[in-house]
């Protein structure tokens, strides 16, 4: 299942504080053996249920890189969207993500540097009501006047 609100760019004259987008996917066991092999990330936690059983998630889990990655999904093709530069991103992961778990990802526009085309956004990934990423983000948005 992925929802995806529409994409494309927005740029840095057309943001206001408070604008967000999200997306929704539903992260599948595919998902988590592409980004093993993708990452070189092939921790059994992440793979192995057997493994994943006898650590504290009782349970195979997504990586959580793959889980940040849908926060960069929305910024490049949402928020500001195609043409952006990411230039940092804070992450604190709160819970885990696991196979079949929908993935809300979502950013918001806490501030504006209209002169550095800096734009600050809160990031935040939920399963249901359960919070599993927050942060922030730092990016470069577009805008006409270099087009």
């Amino acid at each position: 299942m992925l929802d995806n609100m529409p994409r494309g760019t927005i740029c840095i004259e057309d943001i206001e504080i408070g604008m967000t987008r999200h997306l929704t996917k539903t992260v599948t066991d595919r998902d988590i053996q592409l980004f093993a092999e993708v990452s070189t990330d092939h921790n059994p936690v992440h793979l192995d249920e057997a493994y994943a059983q006898d650590t504290i998630f009782a349970g195979r889990i997504a990586h959580g890189m793959l889980t940040a990655g849908l926060i960069s999904a929305v910024i490049g093709e949402q928020l500001p969207g195609h043409g952006t530069v990411y230039l940092g991103q804070s992450l604190r992961f709160m819970a885990p993500v696991r196979p079949g778990d929908t993935v809300r990802a979502e950013v918001t526009v806490t501030a504006i540097d209209h002169a550095k085309r800096r734009v600050t956004l809160e990031t935040h990934c939920a399963v249901g009501k359960t919070v599993v990423l927050k942060g922030e983000a730092l990016v470069l948005a577009p805008s006409r006047k270099f087009d």
